[in-house]
């Protein structure tokens, strides 16, 4: 009865890939936190670390996450969404 077109419901994939890239930064942060912490018993510098590998290894896996391709239904999803442009003319034909 609504005029808003119905989406289709993401796959289960789709919805879970966000806390993917976040735990593999989490678990990463952790681990050379962890590291630090060992090596120099400094708590303070320990979080700095785990803080500073969190964020860069979430912002490369993000950057990796947008160099992939999008498959054949995502490829038909994205040309649905997007307006058909008229053809610009032939060189030549008026």
């Amino acid at each position: 009865m609504s005029n808003t077109p119905e989406f289709p419901k993401p796959s289960r994939r789709d919805v879970l890939r966000p806390l993917e890239l976040v735990g593999g930064a989490g678990i990463a942060g952790i681990f050379t936190g962890l590291i630090v912490l060992m090596v120099t018993r400094d708590l303070v510098l320990s979080a700095i670390f785990l803080g500073i590998a969190f964020i860069v290894v979430l912002v490369v896996l993000a950057m990796f996450a947008l160099t992939f391709k999008p498959d054949d239904a995502e490829q038909a999803e994205l040309d649905d969404e997007t307006p058909k442009a008229p053809k610009p003319p032939k060189p030549g034909h008026e």
